[in-house]
């Protein structure tokens, strides 16, 4: 008799399960499957393995494997047994398998669901998390093979191994027999194994971020013996910024006595360097960079920079060659920034790293910076120490990361980094593209809840050198689908550093009031009505006219962040001429002392043509000064009193010397639309410290729906629902769709008149004529046969023949405000929740809310209020409110019904009308197909663009 470990192969080799993984030290690891070509490697691997770890694997003292063994662990049938290795260099680091087992406990076959599982990890890459990242991979292809538990056998000694189950997060169970710990535990994700599988990630991806941006030891590849270059450019930069760790030149032509190059040790080969190197700046073309690679992997470099271009920008032999260097360099467990880079900046003075292109060193600051484009990061960091000194002083970068074509680390890697570093209090971001816009969605989110996050997106299709996965959302919706994870989407780099100066040094506005005072009536009355454009609610502006002295600024300011109505306050100043007009360092430090007595409340300045006051408010927080630098050099210094008190008054923070600087714009616009940003912003804040909740309904019939679907889907692999089936599963969500009867004849339309009851509707539902009433193809309020046998006649008289028009008979529901509820399982970013508006109106400017499902209570109350027609909902114009809440309740059910079922890839009622209580959904589809993979569900993985 044959027993299931005695059988062939019965699957092909499932490459999809191979994966690239990050570690807890930030390395990464292939995991992939085991098969019979391994032998060599599972010997080498289990030789290198402590007899202590082989003795808690086998429970007995276990030297070596014997060819059985071999045999046994490198053939599987990858269904009831299952191998999966980590590998490093291609070489084994770790080992999990598990075999299907029975209620007895032996060998099985499904429809078994359990199976043991056993790890082997060698010792010199214990603590590394690669035995959580095995359990993370070897489980999802358990599910994926129809197991629902694992089973486990520890010695109670091997705490290490017990710690990897008992921390996963899984819904287990323990017990203790005969010596040895047995744990049981189901494979079915939790909320709990979700968090701690992210949270690794988190950890994971920022320490891998972290080895290149804070490195020991640098080496610059492709660094020439004369002046110029890039490699000897870069190697200046790095050398000019004051690296405070080892740097090296590379470059294979230098001559065997060459021992100095550049003012640093020289190399012909990363493997001639005696110490350790952390990073490494590649700077060679693109046919000479394997070479490199493998140069750096095998001396244990931890990661690179590839400044080389020709890869995926360059067409599609370029996005292979790309795809090899990927494959490449993960082999040795390093990460890429690129290739096509501009480079990275850490201006931490005790890293002092400036590994790009550019040939200064920015100020150092708190600004956390990422662009994929190296432009536009030269254009950014421009602007930033232009303005540095200039206008706030607080716009030094902490960070610099231009990706490139970021074949590997990408924005998402970068956010985990920012989230938890201390030296990053504000975080600026220009994406052209957006890889895996469901993890960004995530990290943004939870990044935003600490620090602001301010994006760009590129609107057009991505760059050649990005390979991303195509979505179906417009532009429109993913911007809002951002804004609703808490970033502060900006259209300009402009309007990137304008929020970014403000939000870097200025507290978060409690609330959109906004007091304006200044010496430019003109100036202020402009920027009155920009804070009304913006949504905020301006007070009547404070004219000090043009001969307001500092100490008059100084007072009015002070009076206006004492005023317990007042969130925050724009000062606008224009150059004022005569004796009595306050000097530019005399001004600043007027308005930079008012603002210090409350520290609670965000300050702006608008000035024109104001260098010297724009330089003087930059400048680091003091005392009053001593001499005045600008202005009348003869006048003494001021000494300002100390600012009214209120309750809200707190101690200024002093433990930066520029903790009050104050950010100043050329133009009212600029500083205005910066402040309803950081308005908008800081309300999300608030409200995301008490999220709602996902309501649960007790007229939900989820398994019910689930049978259906199933069963529906057998039919075949996507279709769209009859007007029966349509409105049976939504009815398991106790949604109900008004019924409608097809009326082929008028006869036909007056039998289905005297079932409903009158009045009825007449209705064309021909793809050309429905939904729009506007032109004709809806008669209401029919009230006897006689009306509804004449319009009729009517609207086969005006379309044509009645199978062209489809014509349907409906009660009349309660009048009301049409609306629009529509779900879409997009593939990149999710399920994503759509509500506005009926009309041709409302479609023709976009004025459409989107919510990512799930939705809680509170998103839905939102979204029905984001709308620019909303007001129409709640009385415009002394017409009847209508039912919002009930309006509300439909949009929860949809979003469960979605999220329950991702077999439910699209959803649409048109028109919901909306009643003064109640509603009626007249017309409904929906559309049923496999669900798309989630990616966010599965194991931790590295991407492959």
């Amino acid at each position: 008799m044959q027993t299931p470990a005695d059988r062939q192969d019965r699957h092909e080799y499932p490459a999809h399960w191979e994966a690239d993984v990050v570690l807890r030290d930030g390395g990464t690891a292939r995991i992939r499957p085991i098969t019979v070509d391994d032998a060599d490697r599972l010997v080498s691997f289990y030789e290198q393995v402590s007899d202590e770890s082989k003795y808690y694997r086998f429970f007995a003292p276990y030297p070596r494997l014997s060819a059985k063994d071999v045999h046994r662990f490198t053939h599987h049938d990858f269904v009831d047994r299952v191998g999966l290795a980590a590998t490093v260099g291609g070489e084994f680091i770790a080992t999990v398998r598990y075999d299907r087992i029975g209620a007895d406990g032996m060998p099985a076959s499904a429809p078994s669901d359990e199976a043991e599982v056993a790890f082997l990890v060698q010792d010199a890459h214990q603590g590394r998390g690669v035995a959580s990242a095995l359990l993370e991979h070897v489980a999802a292809v358990a599910r994926e093979r129809g197991i629902r538990r694992f089973a486990a056998e520890v010695l109670p000694a091997n705490t290490k191994m017990i710690k990897v189950f008992t921390d996963a997060g899984y819904t287990q169970k323990r017990s203790f027999e005969d010596g040895v710990v047995r744990l049981e535990f189901d494979l079915e994700p939790t909320d709990r194994s979700l968090a701690v599988q992210r949270a690794r990630e988190q950890r994971a991806e920022a320490r891998s971020v972290r080895r290149l941006l804070v490195p020991r030891s640098v080496a610059v590849v492709g660094v020439g013996r004369a002046p110029g270059g890039v490699g000897r450019g870069v190697l200046g930069n790095l050398r000019d910024a004051g690296f405070t760790g080892r740097l090296y030149a590379v470059n294979k032509a230098y001559p065997e006595d060459l021992k100095e190059a550049g003012g640093v040790p020289a190399h012909r080969s990363v493997r001639e360097i005696d110490d350790p190197v952390d990073l490494a700046v590649v700077a060679v073309p693109a046919e000479h960079v394997p070479e490199v690679v493998a140069e750096c992997g095998e001396h244990g470099v931890q990661g690179l920079v590839v400044l080389a271009a020709g890869y995926a920008e360059a067409g599609p032999d370029g996005r292979e060659r790309q795809r090899a260097l990927v494959r490449q360099a993960r082999t040795y467990g390093m990460r890429i920034i690129g290739p096509n880079a501009f480079g990275v900046i850490n201006t931490s003075e005790e890293v002092r790293l400036n590994a790009s292109l550019a040939p200064e060193m920015p100020r150092p600051g708190r600004i956390g910076l990422f662009a994929q484009s190296g432009a536009i990061g030269i254009a950014l960091l421009s602007r930033l120490h232009r303005r540095g000194g200039g206008v706030t002083g607080v716009t030094g970068v902490s960070t610099f990361v231009s990706s490139g074509n970021r074949a590997d680390v990408s924005g998402n890697d970068v956010l985990q980094y920012w989230y938890d570093d201390p030296d990053t209090d504000v975080v600026l971001m220009y994406l052209e593209s957006i890889g895996n816009p469901r993890k960004f969605t995530r990290l943004a989110r939870r990044t935003a809840a600490a620090k602001p996050l301010v994006v760009v997106q590129g609107a057009g299709s991505a760059p050649q050198g990005h390979a991303v996965r195509a979505t179906r959302l417009p532009h429109a919706t993913v911007s809002a689908l951002l804004r609703q994870a808490g970033v502060i989407r900006v259209d300009t780099i402009t309007e990137l550093v304008d929020a970014g100066l403000l939000l870097a040094r200025q507290p978060l506005p409690a609330g959109p009031r906004v007091a304006i005072l200044g010496n430019s009536e003109s100036l202020g009355l402009l920027t009155y009505d920009q804070c009304l454009a913006e949504g905020l609610r301006p007070m009547r502006p404070l004219d000090l006219t043009t001969g307001a002295s500092a100490e008059d600024f100084h007072a009015a300011l002070s009076r206006a962040l004492a005023d317990d109505t007042c969130d925050a306050v724009v000062v606008t100043a224009i150059p004022a001429i005569g004796e009595a007009s306050p000097g530019d360092a005399e001004l600043a430090e007027a308005l930079r002392s008012a603002a210090a007595g409350v520290p609670g409340k965000p300050v702006l300045v608008v000035h024109v043509e104001l260098g010297g006051l724009a330089e003087a408010l930059s400048a680091a927080a003091s005392t009053a000064p001593a001499s005045v630098e600008r202005g009348d050099a003869h006048r003494p210094a001021a000494r300002w009193p100390a600012a009214p008190q209120t309750r809200e008054t707190v101690p200024p923070d002093t433990s930066r010397a520029d903790s009050r600087l104050i950010p100043a714009y050329p133009a009212a616009e600029r500083a205005v639309r910066a402040l309803g940003e950081a308005v908008k912003y800081a309300q999300w804040r608030r409200e995301a410290a008490t999220p709602g909740k996902v309501p649960e309904y007790e007229d939900i019939d989820e398994k019910g729906a689930a049978r259906l679907i199933d069963g529906m889907l057998a039919r075949g692999q996507g279709l769209t629902l009859g007007t029966e089936e349509t409105c049976e599963l939504l009815g398991k969500y106790g949604i109900r769709v008004h019924r409608a009867l097809p009326a082929p004849t008028p006869d036909a339309a007056a039998e289905a008149a005297r079932t409903l009851g009158y009045p009825v509707a007449l209705k064309a539902t021909a793809p050309h004529l429905r939904h729009r009433a506007d032109l004709g193809g809806v008669r209401l309020d029919l009230a006897d046969e006689e009306q509804l046998r004449r319009a009729y006649a009517e609207l086969t008289e005006l379309f044509g023949r009645p199978e062209e028009l489809r014509p349907v008979v409906q009660r009349m529901a309660p009048r009301g405000v049409d609306t629009v509820v529509r779900a879409v399982i997009d593939p990149a970013a999710g399920a994503v929740l759509s509500f506005g508006l009926a009309g041709a109106a409302s479609q023709l400017l976009g004025d459409t809310a989107h919510r990512l499902v799930p939705v809680t209570d509170r998103e839905a109350t939102s979204l029905v209020r984001s709308i620019r027609t909303a007001p129409l909902l709640f009385g415009w114009r002394g017409s009847t409110p209508v039912d919002t809440p009930a309006l509300e309740e439909l949009l929860l059910r949809v979003s469960r019904l979605v999220d329950d079922h991702p077999e439910v890839v699209a959803v649409t009622l048109e028109p919901v009308v909306v009643a003064s209580r109640g509603l009626s959904a007249l017309s409904a589809s929906v559309r049923l197909a496999p669900p798309p993979a989630r990616d966010d569900l599965g194991p931790r993985t590295l991407p492959v663009y």
